[in-house]
């Protein structure tokens, strides 16, 4: 049986929850992007949930002369 090859593209998920103090849900979700974009919440190891895998048949580029 010939092997074929794959390209597997893993993500991983972390996940934290912050309290943030607003006016509005929308509001809340702003400041906490902010805070996040500032490294004020750092996600690591510790707050990994889950990973997913996907696999694709890798395709064999061509060369095309003209």
């Amino acid at each position: 049986m010939k092997l074929k090859e794959y390209d597997v593209t893993i993500t991983e998920t972390l996940q934290m929850t912050v309290p943030i103090r607003a006016a509005s849900r929308a509001e809340a979700e702003e400041r906490a992007e902010a805070n996040w974009n500032q490294s004020k919440y750092v996600l690591g190891a510790e707050q990994f949930v889950g990973a997913d895998f996907h696999a694709e048949e890798r395709r064999k580029e061509r060369d095309y002369e003209r």
